[in-house]
């Protein structure tokens, strides 16, 4: 009988994990977009004179655009990195690392953890 149930075990987390895994990049491609992110956030925050006006200025539209196709291009496409630009473009959000922020929540393909065998004693 615990056969049967580290069958139902094993599917019910192979199920949760499959979702998670179509969005999943390599820790590779994570810490490559992450540099990405970091170097545009930090510039965004040392020139931040020239990036304060959002939409309006043309130095910040730049970067976010290249940012945006360079993230795709690592990345993939992802809603996340397009919902990350429409932030970018509000005036005075380049004081928050909004790239960085979405790179880090984008999942890895670690492989999850395996679930504990069950301690279920059916007699």
């Amino acid at each position: 009988m615990s056969n049967a149930l580290q069958a139902v075990q094993s599917q019910i987390a192979g199920a949760a994990h499959s979702g998670m895994a179509n969005h999943a990049v390599s820790p590779r491609r994570k810490k490559i977009a992450l540099a990405i992110a970091g170097i545009a956030d930090l510039v965004q925050l040392g020139f931040f004179p020239a990036f304060a006006e959002g939409v309006l200025s043309i130095p910040d539209d730049v970067l976010d655009i290249i940012v945006t196709i360079a993230l795709f291009i690592t990345l993939g496409f992802k809603w996340r990195i397009l919902a990350a630009l429409v932030v970018e473009l509000v005036p005075g959000v380049a004081l928050f690392p909004s790239w960085t922020a979405v790179v880090l929540s984008v999942p890895t393909t670690d492989k999850p953890k395996a679930l504990p065998p069950a301690i279920i004693d059916v007699e």
